[in-house]
């Protein structure tokens, strides 16, 4: 497969769960614990094929805060978004889709598998 996802998630054991389960399936995985730390892996490498983000993350800023840098970005405005989050806020939620994330999850209610499925298909048919 060969596509690079950048996993922004502050949770130790949940990222390195998401990693493993993503490098099984062929991805390049790239690890941030914060915005300022996604964006920094994204000027280094300059894209990705997807992003995992959380809303809750390290720091000052949320994944809503990093999502408006990114759409701001000409070279990572396109790149597809997955929100994992454990908030399940209407306004939150509508928030992302209005800032035209790829799809939101809420953590409790969706395996790792169907959401790394969900990834998969999607990046299939940008092929």
């Amino acid at each position: 497969m060969g596509n690079r996802i950048l996993i922004v998630e502050d949770e130790n054991a949940l990222r390195k769960a998401i990693s493993v389960s993503l490098k099984n399936q062929g991805y390049e995985v790239l690890m941030a614990t914060s915005a300022a730390e996604a964006a920094s892996t994204l000027k280094a490498v300059g894209t990705v094929d997807a992003i995992w983000l959380d809303h809750y993350l390290l720091n000052i800023e949320t994944g809503l805060d990093f999502l408006d840098r990114i759409k701001k970005n000409e070279e990572w405005k396109k790149i597809p978004i997955f929100v994992v989050s454990n908030s399940v806020d209407d306004n939150k939620v509508s928030s992302y889709y209005l800032m035209g994330i790829e799809k939101y999850y809420v953590k409790a209610e969706n395996s790792l598998d169907t959401i790394i499925d969900d990834i998969n298909n999607h990046l299939k048919k940008g092929d």
